[in-house]
């Protein structure tokens, strides 16, 4: 009969670490498998060998969810090929391949459970794997395969042919057809009839202790049905039939211990651990209640380990268990059924994280596929639940972290460490000679508590070291212990990884101040250890980059390692390009701690040495390192500027195009207290609004003063009204010397219609000078009047002395000058007298004085219309020379001026449009000058 053919790996092209094609070996519900090298050449190859040389009848591959090969090829052969052979492909044979599927369907959540059916006689199976499904989850274009079984019968046994047309004889006289419904469940008697318990979906969904169970009492099923024992045979097939739901869930509980252990929840891990035991312990007692176990069934995982396939586990070629006097008939077995489906756990687990592998009900081995599955898909095809994980962080790596010794001992593991082997006596002579085999082996040892036993127990050795100890013993104790040590900080298991610390601490701070050994020492404990410090801060367990970069921190502060200046050395070495991103973002942040603690004025920290470690953090592919070196140059900056500028490029707009430049060079400003460039920007842009604002505003004022030059208007002709009649008056009045009385006669009245579209001012006439027009001429085009820069008043020029002086709203901000009569600044005023470079001003009564241009002229009213109004006149006079520009020149022979002595007299004039000014802050619109001749 058909069974399971143990194996071992010969050979394979290549592995990624941890992931060996030794690990094919194993059935159980944690394994990892093989998995091919990152980015590898195809194809890879595996070559099995055979327990014996067996006839191949069933080959079954279970393939990872994501890592998917497109096809795998078999080949079988009978010897090993040898290497220098000519043609060594000749010594197998190929019987085909598989294509696998690329598992798109189910999103990457399922493994395919492949078999395939041959007939092949040989000892050597090799597996031919090709190109991988490309998904999102295949990072490196990897292969694996997490388990194969091969069922076979050996070779060397009689040839079953005979046996096979024998029991067709039989079927033939019987009347038999082997598609005869009856004989269904009696397929046990045929000879190619292959156990449920020796398919790959048995082994890796069930816990292997009760595996083993089940597979005993199978053969004690068999056993009670030769002798015809069919009550009991019945019971132990309900018994079976339980105990595979039991080990189903026991599988599901190691798989999230061990979950727990990888994320260091070691409370959870404990939990389950109990739920095991308690769950497992009622399912035997269970099994005792009913006479179905005893001592050699009962025996604990530690005396059943997980074992590679080596040897055949067929009845065929081994007996499992000795026949014992079988058990007293009992009635059905029907009973026993309850208690272990009804079996429930005292304290239900909490439920399981998103990240914790969770593995899934397998399909049922022995019933038919379930209706929701389609008919056509054979059982031996459908694909497996998949342990839900991402391709970099597997689940499965936690069996091979357990496997390389950080696995928690289980009940009853207590005892002495294994013996060192001739390697590690080659590696740790020194520390063996020093310390004892007997340390050193717990320190090499595959279980972790010895590890941290050995640690604590060096520690507890170290401190009780006499004062009076010879110095050569306390130095080569030391260097064993670092010897030591440095393989602990290594370890990936917390207690031991914490126990090498204690150690350190003790004897960098204790064993070496008791015993006043020299800095050396001290030196040798921390170059030796440091290194593997600083990597352990780049672990992917938060809580060991904490614990190592907070030793670090405490350790470079100590006294006795201070002065050394080993560690500062050590963390200003530039970041390799590779490196991870949490070994970058731990040393970062470890510098800014240290250099806010030591400084850099003699405690191995220099200005120079963390700028150009920090110029290279710049350019770090990580956000988080560049943002974190920003921030160590903006800390340093603040004590050393200079310093600092001479290691980044200047400040310019190229060097600005860099964001991280950029942010570095505003940073520098806020240090300093100057405005960045985006606080430039808004002060510019709130600068442009005030300035509009006030433009609005002026021109709203000015319109509002529209009303001053009519007023100015109304007060000249009143002036004029009374000199003239003063001038009548005079003429009256007989007692004037030298003068003659003149007859009476009706005083004369001036014509308000001659002074009607006149600026009295300039004496320009225009047919636009109404009420609107002069308002707008005053306002902006007469040459003898000007606007107050200060207070925005129309005023004339001839008065604007006084007006500063007197009349203004900064009148206060003025001063007279006594040399030269007009007003200056008072902030400008004793500079102005001490320079003594203004013209002096004469009397009035000699000349007029132009607070223009500062010149003295004519004295006299006329005097004024010809300085700011005549070609040769005031040069400093804006609208004068405005008019200039504008105004076309006259033709020959034209004559320009205002007399009055000619009747009728023609005047060139720059006339604006009869239209009323516009209202609010609008823009003027800029009308054409035009040319008119207005009689007078």
């Amino acid at each position: 009969m058909p069974h399971k053919i143990g194996f071992v790996v010969v050979s394979s092209s290549g592995h990624e670490d941890g992931f060996s094609a030794r690990e094919l070996m194993v059935h159980a519900p944690t394994v990892s498998g093989w998995r091919s090298p990152r980015f590898c050449q195809f194809p890879q190859e595996i070559v099995l060998q055979m327990v014996e040389r067996c006839r191949v009848r069933k080959l079954q591959l279970l393939a990872h969810q994501c890592l998917i090969p497109s096809k795998v090829e078999f080949y079988v052969g009978q010897s090993l090929p040898e290497r220098l052979a000519p043609r060594p492909a000749e010594r197998f044979r190929r019987l085909g391949y598989v294509s696998l599927c690329d598992n798109e369907k189910t999103g990457c959540k399922a493994r395919e459970l492949k078999s395939v059916y041959v007939d092949a006689v040989g000892q050597f199976l090799k597996l031919v794997f090709h190109q991988n499904h490309v998904n999102k989850y295949n990072a490196y274009n990897q292969v694996a395969l997490v388990a194969i079984n091969i069922i076979g019968d050996p070779a060397d046994v009689s040839d079953e042919s005979d046996v096979a047309s024998r029991e067709k004889l039989i079927d033939h006289y019987l009347g038999h057809s082997t598609e005869d419904p009856a004989l269904e469940g009696t397929c046990t008697v045929k000879s190619d009839y292959i156990s449920p318990l020796d398919d790959l979906a048995f082994d890796m969904y069930q816990d292997p202790e009760v595996a083993q169970i089940i597979r005993k009492l199978d053969e004690r099923k068999r056993e009670a049905v030769r002798k015809e024992r069919y009550d009991y045979a019945k019971q132990l097939k309900q018994a079976i039939a339980d105990l595979q739901k039991v080990g189903e869930r026991l599988g599901r509980f190691e798989v999230e211990k061990r979950c727990a252990v990888e994320k260091e929840d070691y409370d959870l891990a404990k939990e389950k651990k109990q739920q095991m035991e308690r769950y497992r312990s009622r399912v035997y007692e269970q099994l005792r209640l009913h006479d179905l176990m005893d001592a050699e069934l009962m025996r604990r995982p530690l005396d059943l380990p997980l074992q590679p396939l080596l040897h055949s586990v067929s009845p065929h070629h081994q007996q499992l268990v000795p026949s014992l006097p079988p058990p007293g008939e009992r009635g059905a077995g029907s009973h026993l059924a309850d208690p272990f489906l009804q079996e429930k756990p005292s304290a239900p687990a909490p439920d399981a994280s998103p990240q914790c592998p969770a593995v899934d009900q397998p399909p049922p081995t022995a019933d038919p596929p379930p209706k929701t599955q389609p008919e056509s898909l054979p059982y031996d095809e459908r694909p497996l639940p998949a342990i839900r994980q991402q391709p970099g962080v597997a689940a499965v790596e936690l069996e091979r972290s357990d496997r390389d010794g950080s696995e928690a001992p289980r009940a009853g593991a207590a005892g002495e460490p294994e013996p060192l082997t001739e390697k590690v006596l080659r590696e740790a002579s020194s520390a063996v000679d020093v310390l004892g085999k007997a340390l050193v082996a717990g320190a090499y040892s595959r279980l972790w508590s010895h590890r941290e036993g050995a640690l604590l127990a060096l520690y507890e050795q170290l401190s009780e070291t006499p004062v009076g100890t010879p110095r050569e013993d306390l130095k080569n104790t030391l260097r064993a212990s670092v010897f030591l040590i440095r393989r602990a900080i290594r370890d990936i298991v917390t207690p031991v990884f914490q126990a090498s610390l204690k150690l350190l601490k003790m004897i960098i701070t204790q064993y070496i101040p008791k015993h006043k050994l020299s800095k050396l020492e001290t030196a040798h404990c921390v170059e030796r250890t440091v290194p593997l410090l600083l990597a352990r801060t780049g672990d992917t367990s938060a809580r060991l980059r904490s614990t190592a970069s907070n030793f670090i921190q405490e350790m470079a502060l100590c006294k006795e390692v201070r002065s050394l200046q080993i560690i500062p050395a050590y963390l200003v070495q530039p970041l390799k390009a590779g490196s991870s991103a949490h070994l970058a973002i731990s040393q970062m942040a470890l510098l800014a701690r240290l250099l806010r603690d030591l400084g850099t004025e003699g405690a191995g920290f220099t200005v120079d040495s963390v700028m150009k470690f920090s110029a290279r953090a710049l350019e770090h592919r990580v956000p988080e390192v560049r943002e974190a070196a920003v921030r160590l140059i903006l800390g340093l900056y603040a004590q050393h500027r200079a310093a600092v500028l001479e290691h980044l490029p200047p400040a310019d707009s190229a060097t600005r195009k860099n964001v991280l430049y950029k942010t570095i060079f505003e940073g520098f400003a806020k240090i300093d207290g100057r405005p960045t460039d985006a606080e430039i920007r808004a002060q510019k842009r709130v600068a442009t609004e005030e300035a509009e604002k006030r433009k609005e505003e002026e021109m709203t004022a000015l319109q509002g003063q529209a009303a001053a030059p009519r007023e100015l208007q109304a007060r000249a002709r009143a002036r004029a009204l009374q000199e003239k009649e003063s001038e009548a008056a005079k003429a009256q009045d007989p007692d004037t010397p030298g003068g003659k009385a003149a007859p009476p006669s009706a005083p004369e009245i001036p014509d308000s219609r001659c002074l009607d579209n006149l600026c009295i001012f300039c004496g320009e006439r225009s047919e636009s000078f109404t009420e609107e027009g002069l308002d707008l001429h005053y306002w902006k085009h007469c040459l003898m009047l000007t606007r107050c820069d200060h207070c925005r008043q129309v005023v004339e020029i001839c008065s604007l002395t006084e007006h500063l002086l007197m009349e203004c709203d900064k009148k206060a901000s003025f001063g007279k000058c006594h040399r030269c009569s007009e007003a200056v600044v008072k902030e400008e005023l004793p500079r102005h007298i001490k320079a003594k470079d203004c013209n002096p001003a004469k009397p009035e009564k000699l000349a007029n004085r132009c607070p223009l241009c500062h010149e003295n002229f004519t004295p006299g009213e006329e005097a004024w219309k010809a300085h700011l109004m005549g070609p040769a006149g005031c040069t400093m006079n804006l609208r004068r020379t405005h008019v200039l520009h504008k105004a076309p020149v006259p033709p020959p022979g034209f004559s320009s001026g205002l007399s009055s002595s000619s009747s009728e007299s023609h005047v060139q004039l720059t006339v604006w449009p009869a239209r009323p000014p516009q209202q609010g802050p609008a823009r003027p619109v800029p009308w054409e000058l035009t040319d008119r001749r207005v009689r007078c």
